[in-house]
C-alpha cells in the first residue's frame, strides 16, 4: 500500500476495516452504555465513543498523517489536509439508545472534496455497502445497483428531520410537498443506511436539508457509483462541508423530487 498516494482501492480496504472495527464496539457495548445530551434530542452514548476511538486507530495505522473528522470530534478544518477521512462511528444513535436495531458505523475518505472511498456498516445484518470513486458499489462483496423507479408516484421516499425540528424546517416542508405524490414516505433515524438502500434500490429517494458531512459522506458516494443521482437540496453540485443531498435512483426521478423539496 502507498501511504502517501493510496488508490481508491486501498483506501477502501482501510474504510471496511476501520467500520468494522467500530460495529465491534457497538455490539459489544448494547445494553452497558450510558447515555447523555449533546443537545435536545441529540444523545451520545459510551458506545459513540469506544466505535469512534476504534476507527481512528485503524486509521491511524494505516495511514497516520490523515485528518479525521468525526461526529464526537467536528473539526472542520481537517477536510482541507491532503486526506480526511470522514467517520460516523454511530449513525442512528436514538434508535440505538432505545433497542431500535436500525442504525451503523459510516467511514468514508475524500481529498479536495472529492469522495474517494466510503463504506456504511450495519452490524445488526452483517452488511457491508461499500464504494470507491470508479470502482462501482458492492453490498457484501456483490455489486449493486440503484431502483428502476422514474417517477414520484411509483417511489418508496425516505426523509431526515433535524433534531430541532419546527413547523418551518425545510424537511418538514418538503415531507409535505412529497408524501401525498409518492407510494409511502420513510423515516428511519439512519441517514447513512438510507442512502445505502438508496444505492442497493430499497429505497427510491432520500433527502435532508440539515445534515453533516459524516453522516453524509459514505452515502453519497455510495448513491454515486451505483448509479444515482446526487446533488445538493438546491440542485448545485453536492457540496461536502454543507452536506446537505437530493440523493435519487434516477436522473428524471430526481429531477421530479427537486422542485418539491427545494
Amino acid at each position: 500500500m502507498n501511504a502517501a498516494n493510496p488508490t481508491p482501492a486501498e483506501l477502501l480496504a482501510v474504510c471496511e476495516l476501520a467500520a468494522r472495527a467500530g460495529a465491534e464496539q457497538l455490539i459489544a457495548w448494547r445494553g452497558r452504555f450510558k447515555t447523555r445530551e449533546k443537545a435536545p434530542r441529540d444523545l451520545v452514548t459510551d458506545a459513540d465513543y469506544a466505535s469512534e476511538k476504534a476507527v481512528r486507530a485503524v486509521i491511524a495505522e494505516h495511514f497516520p498523517d490523515h485528518g479525521i473528522l468525526g461526529e464526537e470530534a467536528p473539526v472542520m478544518e481537517q477536510l482541507d489536509r491532503p486526506y480526511c477521512w470522514v467517520v460516523d462511528p454511530l449513525d442512528g444513535t436514538i434508535n440505538y439508545a432505545h433497542g431500535l436495531p436500525y442504525y451503523g458505523v459510516s467511514v468514508a475518505v475524500a481529498s479536495g472534496g472529492k469522495l474517494l472511498a466510503g463504506v456504511v456498516y450495519d452490524p445488526e445484518r452483517n452488511e457491508s455497502f461499500a464504494a470507491s470513486l470508479g470502482g462501482g458499489a458492492r453490498l457484501n462483496g456483490e455489486s449493486m445497483s440503484t431502483s428502476s423507479a422514474l417517477t414520484v408516484e411509483e417511489s418508496l421516499v425516505a426523509v431526515s428531520f433535524p433534531p430541532r425540528l419546527d413547523d418551518i424546517s425545510l424537511d418538514l416542508r418538503a415531507f409535505m410537498q412529497v408524501g401525498p405524490l409518492c407510494q409511502a414516505m420513510r423515516r428511519t433515524g439512519s441517514a447513512a443506511l438510507n442512502l445505502a438502500y438508496v444505492a442497493c434500490g430499497r429505497l427510491d429517494a432520500h433527502w435532508a436539508h440539515e445534515i453533516h458531512p459524516w453522516d453524509a459522506a459514505a452515502g453519497v458516494l455510495l448513491v454515486s457509483e451505483a448509479g444515482g443521482a446526487v446533488t445538493a437540496t438546491d440542485g448545485r453540485p453536492f457540496d461536502l462541508v454543507r452536506a446537505d443531498y437530493l440523493a435519487a435512483s434516477s436522473t428524471p426521478l430526481h429531477q421530479q423530487l427537486l422542485p418539491l423539496i427545494g
